[in-house]
């Protein structure tokens, strides 16, 4: 199936440049200069020397925060949504289906002297064991490693063996900010208060933010609440940078979004998107002009049936939604074409599973 697309306004970029290396740990490099007395940087040197190191490495402001966030869950409890709400932008694919976020993907937010980075991962699955789930269950734990704040969400008002699980892995080490997600789901907030309590008993939870990610009055609170815990250092990126995953890789989660989302439950959440050819060149008519080929991964012939739908109509819904929402990410024209593909039993393969890009 092939797609054409008309060019739109360019929003911000998506593949930043950090300002510091790894190495740097988030701190400036110094800078030396001889003269003056007992090795002294003369008056008339200060503020070349500021303009210097606020070239290499952005402002060294002593006010600014910056540190990494992971958000973590049993699958389906408003996870990506909640990035997207953070960030200011969808970057995370959301979807009814549980378990469609398959990468940590890493949104930025930069507000006032503070800069986010968020780490979003897949949901913890305790139900099945195949290779991919395996790989999945590999990354939650290596996101929240070495983070500075952790984000446990929940629904409002529930707690269940799953979401016990995930709690049992966060450890002691970092803290944990309580998310009581969905609460407009919750008709009488009173009954939320005995809830609220007996979560206190369940876990070491630093503060408690019962909120819904659809509502920006909660999101800034919550903000606000994170700053609090980030460690005073220069930011590690540019303050318009809103993540550090490829186009490549976004092209792909918003067609697997797509996908899920025109299917609903009839297929199998196994089913995976691989991006095959990435390029760009400048258009004849628009400035940039962006050629994507993509194949969808399914485990059987009734599925791949299902995907191309009657007369290939849904496959065609699939294209152009996916096409729309990529012209107004990459702010070009985007010429999608999307196969789909058998692949019997990938999902339970490990090499499969890698060579598809899972950790």
């Amino acid at each position: 199936m092939t797609e054409k697309a008309t060019p739109t306004k360019k929003p911000k970029k998506t593949s930043p440049t950090p300002l510091e290396s790894k190495e740097g740990s988030g701190h400036s490099k110094g800078v030396h200069e001889q003269g003056g007395a007992e090795g002294e940087i003369a008056d008339v040197d200060k503020d070349s020397l500021t303009q210097m190191l606020q070239a290499a490495v952005g402002p060294t402001n002593p006010l600014h925060r910056c540190g990494t966030v992971a958000i973590v869950g049993k699958p389906n409890v408003g996870k990506s949504t909640l990035l997207n709400a953070l960030v200011g932008q969808k970057i995370s694919i959301t979807s009814k289906k549980a378990q469609t976020t398959r990468h940590r993907i890493t949104g930025i937010r930069t507000e006032g002297a503070s800069q986010f980075v968020f780490v979003d991962t897949p949901g913890f699955q305790t139900r099945h064991s195949n290779a991919l789930n395996r790989s999945l269950n590999k990354t939650v734990v290596g996101a929240v490693s070495g983070v500075d704040l952790i984000l446990f969400v929940v629904q409002s008002g529930a707690f269940s063996v799953a979401d016990a699980k995930v709690l049992g892995l966060l450890g002691q080490h970092t803290p944990i900010i309580l998310i009581a997600n969905k609460l407009d789901m919750i008709h009488r907030r009173g009954d939320l208060a005995p809830w609220l309590q007996d979560m206190q008993r369940k876990g070491e939870f630093i503060e408690t933010v019962p909120m819904s990610a659809k509502s920006a009055k909660d999101v800034e609170r919550l903000l606000a609440v994170c700053a609090k815990y980030l460690p005073h250092q220069p930011w590690w990126y540019n303050e318009d940078e809103l993540t550090d995953r490829s186009e490549k890789f976004l092209a792909s989660e918003i067609i697997r979004e797509k996908l899920f989302r025109l299917t609903g439950d009839e297929l199998p959440y196994t089913s995976t998107v691989i991006i095959d050819k990435f390029t760009e060149e400048p258009g004849k008519t628009v400035a940039r002009m962006v050629k994507i080929a993509a194949t969808i991964v399914v485990e059987r012939d009734g599925h791949k049936a299902m995907v191309i739908g009657e007369n290939g109509d849904r496959l065609k819904r699939i294209g152009s939604e996916a096409r729309q929402e990529l012209e107004n990410l990459m702010g070009a024209k985007v010429f999608l074409e999307i196969w789909v593909k058998v692949r019997s039993g990938w999902a339970d393969d490990e090499a499969r599973v890698r060579s598809f890009g899972y950790e």
